[in-house]
């Protein structure tokens, strides 16, 4: 019992000091924000709007002087493909845009002239805000100069310039920021489980996963079988029930990190001595997930860590179970393995 106390100690710390290191990391300059098909309501603590607003905000507190100027506007994509007509998919990608350069003005202090806005018909249901990097100023002659503020004579005219060539810079960059529907290959919240390596071995294998953000899932898969023969004299028996907390990362959210606990019991008699018992571990886990369409998922994981495994012995002498001893045993490596089938529900 004190091996379990310690070992669930040390699995409570692992997750509250090991993921927020591993969450450290380098942010870019792109926010997503997500909203309800077909609905252009800006929802800010949904799916994970509300981290992004904060991201994004951060940004520009840090260089708001910079965008003030015109030097550094704001890039705002609206993006709509739920609606019956592309005119009502490009109608509600402007609600929706303007819905977040609003928030944004008002928690910001920004103006909308520090804003470049463009609507599409296609892709999903999200807005993206970018930060593009300023344009660099080539030198121009003495003439030049003056030719410009002859054309330009107005701070405004100068901005207005300012303005046009960062868009210009904008679009030649655009197929590459534009997210894809490759790259949003989070937007569901719970998806069913089935480890199908556990049912090729006969063990039911069920599981739910709950993506509390694109970044963030907690998941919890279960297996049970009982099966005997030889006239009940052989007999394979399990239950296990194992939580797990992971971290996706990379830009399409593929790749993750994980922390499991496992716990169970077993009861194993593939010879003249049976063993019957329960089991305690966890560790770190690792894994990818493949896309196969847009509701299917293959994910492919391992887990390495510690398992305490508590057991006795026992014999059947004429259908009487006879007690022949106990063992404790430790075990480190591997803990967990799959390929397991992920349905997407929403």
């Amino acid at each position: 019992m004190s091996r379990k106390i310690t070992f669930l100690t040390l699995f409570l710390w692992l997750m509250t000091v090991t993921f927020p290191v591993i969450a450290q990391q380098k942010a870019d300059t792109t926010c997503i924000f997500r909203f309800v098909p077909q609905k252009d309501m800006f929802y800010v603590p949904w799916k994970g709007n509300d981290t992004e607003l904060a991201r994004l905000l951060e940004y520009i507190e840090n260089n708001k002087a910079t965008i003030l100027d015109g030097k550094l506007p704001l890039l705002v994509d609206g993006y709509c493909k739920s609606q019956g007509s592309k005119a009502e998919n490009l109608a509600t990608a402007k609600i929706r845009a303007n819905r977040v350069k609003s928030e944004l003005i008002i928690r910001a202090k920004i103006k909308e002239e520090n804003f470049i806005t463009r609507n599409h018909a296609t892709e999903g249901d999200f807005v993206t805000v970018r930060l593009t990097v300023p344009v660099k100023e080539t030198a121009v002659t003495d003439a030049e100069a003056e030719a410009r503020l002859a054309a330009e004579p107005t701070v405004a005219g100068r901005r207005e310039r300012q303005k046009a060539e960062a868009e210009k810079a904008a679009q030649q960059n655009t197929l590459a920021n534009t997210p894809s529907e490759t790259k949003i290959t989070t937007d569901y919240h719970l998806s069913l489980r089935a480890n199908l390596l556990r049912w090729a071995i006969l063990t039911p294998d069920l599981g739910v996963e709950w993506r509390i953000c694109p970044s963030w899932g907690i998941a919890v898969n279960g297996s049970w079988t009982s099966w005997s023969w030889s006239d009940k004299d052989r007999r394979y028996a399990l239950w296990e029930v194992a939580p797990e907390v992971r971290y996706y990362m990379g830009e399409k959210k593929a790749w993750y990190l994980g922390a499991m606990f496992k716990t169970g019991q077993f009861n194993y008699k593939l010879s003249e001595t049976g063993k019957q018992g329960d089991l305690m571990g966890g560790g770190i886990t690792a894994g990818y997930q493949l896309r196969l369409n847009k509701a299917l998922d293959l994910d492919f994981n391992l887990g390495l860590g510690y398992l305490n495994v508590d057991f006795e012995k026992y014999e059947v002498i004429d259908d009487v179970r006879v007690r022949r001893g106990n063992e404790t045993k430790d075990w480190y490596g591997p803990i967990n393995a799959g390929v397991t089938l992920v349905w997407k529900l929403f």
